[in-house]
């Protein structure tokens, strides 16, 4: 592959980002940022009470993935961590009631690759004894779970380099084809998201649309919808000033734009 191709299979996998929720040990913090460096993603958050053992992490990543150990941005809550993000692909291993359909990371990537020109991408993936739970997965546009046989527990690492090894080769493989897919718009961040659900459940609340405590069940499915076509931050205001306006008329809040 020559330069100029190489350079732009580096700015597209740029926009990924890689992000572990409370993660057990700091060995497999130190693989994962390995991982991620050997596919060109260069940023790994944590979100976390505290930041675990330094060297404990770089004796896995190795020197040539030092530098995503010594520049990790650490969180304690997951929603500031997600707040610049405008896609985010959660894993899961679990299905249930409370889970949607899920497709494997090879048929979601084709719609992972428009964002990354204009919209920062993370990769989402819980601790290694529970994965992600609901309340973390309401952050996510889409959600994967690796296709396994009889066991579907993986090693957190090996989740990491499953999901970054077919970005990179999507991103490579449309790169070499000069088969670039049209570029998504720049969507709204997690932060404006956060604050649209909210305007949502409070709107809804007040024109009576909730009943017999099923706001959850509502608000999971409103979540998915929205967040899985995408919203643009002039579309986020424009829901958000009819939610303003049903609440000005019922009398919740005064008159105003958000």
């Amino acid at each position: 592959m020559n330069e100029v191709l190489q350079d732009t299979v580096r700015e597209m996998m740029a926009k990924a980002t890689i992000v572990l929720v409370s993660p057990k040990f700091a060995e497999n913090i130190g693989s994962a940022a390995r991982i991620a460096a050997n596919m060109g993603i260069n940023q790994l958050i944590l979100v976390c009470r505290e930041i675990p053992d330094r060297e404990k992490m770089l004796r896995l990543a190795t020197a040539k993935a030092a530098h995503l150990i010594d520049n990790l941005e650490h969180h304690q809550e997951l929603g500031c961590a997600l707040a610049p993000f405008g896609w985010v692909l959660g894993t899961s291993a679990r299905q249930g009631k409370q889970r949607t359909t899920v497709n494997s990371p090879r048929q979601l990537m084709a719609e992972i690759l428009p964002q990354l020109k204009n919209n920062r991408v993370a990769l989402l993936f819980g601790p290694e004894d529970r994965g992600l739970a609901n309340e973390e997965l309401r952050f996510c546009n889409q959600i994967t779970t690796i296709p396994t046989m009889d066991f579907s527990s993986l090693n957190l690492a090996q989740a990491v380099a499953i999901l970054s090894h077919e970005l990179h080769y999507s991103v490579l493989d449309t790169v070499s084809r000069n088969a670039f897919p049209k570029a998504a718009p720049r969507q709204g961040d997690k932060q404006e998201l956060e604050s649209l659900f909210a305007h949502v459940e409070e709107a809804l609340q007040a024109i009576g649309f909730f009943k017999n405590g099923d706001d959850d069940y509502w608000m999971k499915s409103i979540r998915q919808f929205l967040g899985r076509i995408g919203l643009k931050s002039k579309e986020i205001k424009i829901i958000r000033g009819v939610c303003q306006q049903l609440l000005w008329r019922d009398g919740q809040r005064p008159q105003e734009r958000p």
